[in-house]
């Protein structure tokens, strides 16, 4: 297939609607399109529908002012610009004047505290945002949480199976014909972890779980530094 012409590059830049040509300016000025979510505090699947779904009108003031900021007052730091972007992005408001909700898929925890959220890869690497919410609904009730991981059989620091691992969870670890392991850790049994300090956890980490929980991986001695979670799932329940 021959390369594309720069005319047809062209047309489909023309064909993008403001938000997403703005869009395009940052990552060019070397932001991502998470840093670009971050700016304008919101999720980064709300950026590739820049591109997908025509969305973005909203912030397209919010994002010419960070764009201006970057390109003539050499501004790189990320919470500057979002503080820019801030002045400029407002939510939603009802008919009656009322902040309207965040129109997003619901991670229900139920009057028992049983909630589950997963991520696989796509989402794990933009921090798994969407567990966010369910974790810090989690840390407000007061409830306990644990979490499975799937990494590589090389990534782990323990056997499979090993107390030092795992204890006292008595659950087998699954193993994957890809030679990837998934492991779990915490339980209802066990006690599980208190949800408001992996929230304190997620918030240090400026949001991202997939960072919060590797770090806690690493620290705890689970995981090697450079292993790469390829799926999360974060479940809750409220102590007895």
């Amino acid at each position: 297939m021959p390369p594309r012409s720069r005319s047809r590059r062209r047309r489909r830049q023309s064909e993008l609607n403001e938000a997403a040509q703005l869009a395009d300016r940052l990552q060019q000025a070397g932001f991502t399109k998470r840093d670009i979510a971050r700016i304008i505090d919101r999720d980064p699947s709300l950026v590739s529908q820049f591109y997908t779904k025509n969305k973005g009108a909203a912030f397209v003031t919010a994002l010419r002012e960070v764009l201006t900021a970057v390109e003539t007052a050499g501004i790189t730091d990320l919470p500057e610009l979002a503080a820019i972007a801030a002045r400029h992005t407002h939510r939603r408001t009802t008919a009656s004047g009322a902040r309207a909700r965040v129109r997003t898929k619901a991670l229900l925890i139920t009057p028992t505290g049983s909630g589950t959220g997963r991520v696989a890869a796509q989402a794990i690497a933009s921090g798994s945002a969407r567990l966010r919410p369910l974790i810090a609904e989690a840390a407000r009730q007061g409830l306990r949480l644990a979490f499975t991981v799937r990494l590589a059989k090389t990534a782990y620091v323990h056997p499979s199976g090993s107390r030092a691992d795992s204890p006292g969870i008595r659950r087998d670890v699954i193993q994957r014909t890809d030679h990837t392991e998934e492991r779990s850790y915490g339980s209802a049994q066990t006690g599980g972890f208190d949800a408001a300090d992996f929230a304190r956890r997620v918030d240090a980490a400026a949001g991202d779980v997939t960072a919060a929980v590797h770090q806690w991986l690493v620290e705890t001695g689970r995981i090697h530094p450079d292993a790469q979670i390829i799926h999360l799932e974060v479940r809750t329940w409220r102590p007895r």
